[in-house]
């Protein structure tokens, strides 16, 4: 395996190659709709890893009645009294669907053992259920792929305070997310073993260096593309009609509507006074 890249990627030659990778997105979009296809997509890692800018470019130009994601809150009390699995099952695809996952199952192979959030009998039972669990997806015809976003110690700080300066994402930080710096090394261990009992050949685990988000949007979504055996779907082109000659609609006085005001306008006019027009 190839060591972390430290240099950042160029970003018009990101922006030319996520914008291609997105077009075959949408293409695999149009495969799994036409077979039917069910996807699974899990995406785990460190606390700002990644994960969810990651999400957002993959779905971004597709549509959300096939491309879903799931990120469920914190379970229920009578969600603690199921079986784990449980309230994942619902969330699983249909027939021309794609799941996206912003956390899964493995919650608690990471951050319910770590913080305490699960017993130690519950934690062991899902480190033995989960490679069946996973299994009996794969084998009733789900193609499950399972990310896990890597980050340093160093790196992921600095996007923590990179956060907590700024107001528009303060919403990014919990409790839970501070913790993981005094608990890095718990964390590391967690996922060690989580690897050993979970990468499985039926669902193995790919590894994702995102120390430079743009490298490992790239990486991730070309290796989601070459693990699909999608293929190009022709399809009728769509032909727009020309528009049909009046037939004496009027249209009522616009002043009879009630108008959204004009924000616009007043930006404009601000900018013109302050010479940034």
């Amino acid at each position: 395996m190839e060591p972390p890249v430290a240099a950042r990627m160029n970003k018009k030659l990101y922006e030319a190659e996520l914008k291609r990778l997105q077009a075959d997105l949408v293409e695999m979009q149009a495969w799994v709709r036409e077979t039917g296809a069910r996807i699974v997509v899990v995406f785990e890692g460190r606390d700002a890893a990644g994960k969810g800018s990651t999400i957002k470019r993959v779905t971004e130009y597709l549509n959300p009645r096939i491309a879903r994601i799931v990120a469920l809150p914190s379970p229920t009390e009578r969600e603690r009294t199921q079986w784990y699995f449980q309230r994942y099952v619902p969330h699983l695809p249909a027939a021309g669907e794609i799941v996206l996952m912003d956390r899964s199952w493995y919650n608690r192979a990471g951050v319910e053992h770590v913080m305490g959030y699960c017993s130690n009998a519950e934690y062991h039972r899902f480190l033995h259920q989960a490679p069946i669990f996973e299994r009996m997806l794969v084998e009733d015809g789900i193609i499950l792929l399972k990310y896990w976003f890597s980050v340093s110690d160093t790196e992921q700080e600095k996007r923590f305070r990179s956060r907590a300066e700024d107001p528009m994402r303060h919403w990014k930080l919990s409790p839970n997310d501070v913790a993981s710096i005094t608990k890095w090394e718990d964390y590391s261990r967690a996922k060690d073993v989580m690897s050993v009992h979970t990468d499985i050949p039926e669902a193995p685990w790919f590894e994702v260096e995102s120390d430079d988000k743009r490298r490992g949007r790239i990486n991730m979504i070309s290796h989601l593309l070459s693990r699909v055996p999608w293929e190009r779907i022709e399809r009728d082109p769509i032909a727009i009609p020309a528009r049909p000659g009046s037939k004496g609609y009027e249209r009522p006085p616009r002043n009879e509507s009630t108008l959204v005001p004009d924000h616009s306008r007043e930006v404009e006019r601000a900018a013109a006074s302050e010479g940034r027009g």
